[in-house]
C-alpha cells in the first residue's frame, strides 16, 4: 500500500480481503482496506472519488464497532470523513482516537488535516508537526510535509509554503500533491521561471491527479481555499479553462 502504486494498491487490498475472509471479526483488515480505498479513489484514481469514500467510510466504521478501542480505526474513520468534507466528524474521531492512544501519529494527523482544510490552518499545523514528530519514518511523511505546505499557504505565507512543498518532494518525489503547492508558492513569490517549471513538473508527474485537483475542487477543500490555490497556478501559467 505504501509504494503509491496503482498495482501495489491493488494487491494489498486483495491481501486485506483474504484477511476479513479469515477472521472477520479482526478490525484491522477493515481498518487497512479503509486506507488502501481511500489511496486508490484519492490518489490512484482506480476507483472513482464517491466510490473510494463510500467504502472507505463503510469499512471504517466497521472496524470501530468491531472494536471500539481500536484508535487506528477510530482514526481511519475521521479520515475517511474528512475526504468526504465532514470536517467536524472527522475532527471528532480523531479525537476519540488520541483518547485512547494520545501518541498514535496518525490521529495527530488526521486531526492536522481536518483543521487545515476546514479553515483552520494555524491549528493545523502543530497537529501535524505532533505527528512527525511521533513517526519520523511515516511512509505518508510527504502527506504530512504537503499538508503543511498547504497550512501555509492557505495562511498567505508563501516562503514556508514553497519549503515545506520542496521538503515533502525530497521525501518522496512520486507523490504529486506538494508540486502544485510548490507551483502556487513560487508563482505568489514573484519567482515566475521557477513557478513555471514547478508546474510541469506538477502535471507531468501525474497528470491525471492534477487535472482533478485543480479542474474540479475536491470534497475536502473549501471553495475559497481552492479559488487561493487556482490563482497562484495561474500566475505560474496555467490556462484559463
Amino acid at each position: 500500500m505504501f509504494n503509491f502504486s496503482s498495482d501495489d494498491n491493488i494487491r494489498a487490498q486483495e491481501f486485506f480481503e483474504k484477511a476479513i475472509d479469515l477472521d472477520p471479526a479482526f478490525a484491522g483488515a477493515y481498518t487497512a482496506l479503509a486506507w488502501a480505498r481511500s489511496q486508490a479513489g484519492a490518489m490512484l484514481q482506480t476507483l472513482s472519488l464517491a466510490d473510494a469514500q463510500s467504502s472507505a467510510e463503510a469499512l471504517a466504521r466497521r472496524a470501530v464497532a468491531l472494536d471500539p478501542a481500536d484508535a487506528e480505526a477510530h482514526s481511519t474513520l475521521s479520515l475517511a470523513l474528512w475526504l468526504r468534507g465532514d470536517y467536524q466528524g472527522a475532527l471528532a474521531e480523531a479525537d476519540r482516537g488520541l483518547a485512547i492512544s494520545p501518541n498514535l501519529s496518525f490521529a495527530h494527523a488526521t486531526r492536522g488535516a481536518a483543521l487545515i482544510f476546514s479553515g483552520h490552518p494555524q491549528e493545523g499545523l502543530p497537529a501535524i508537526e505532533t505527528a512527525m514528530r511521533l513517526d519520523p519514518h511515516d511512509p505518508y511523511l510527504a502527506s504530512r510535509l504537503g499538508h503543511m505546505a498547504a497550512a501555509f499557504y492557505f495562511s498567505g505565507e508563501y516562503l514556508p509554503a514553497l519549503e515545506a512543498a520542496q521538503r515533502a518532494i525530497r521525501s518522496n518525489p512520486k507523490y504529486p500533491h506538494p508540486y502544485r503547492w510548490l507551483a502556487a508558492a513560487l508563482a505568489q513569490l514573484g519567482r515566475s521561471g521557477e513557478a513555471k517549471e514547478a508546474l510541469q513538473s506538477a502535471i507531468a508527474v501525474a497528470p491525471a491527479v492534477f487535472r482533478r485537483y485543480v479542474r474540479k475542487r475536491v470534497p475536502w477543500m473549501r471553495p475559497q481555499d481552492h479559488a487561493h490555490m487556482l490563482e497562484g497556478l495561474r500566475k505560474a501559467g496555467l490556462p484559463e479553462e
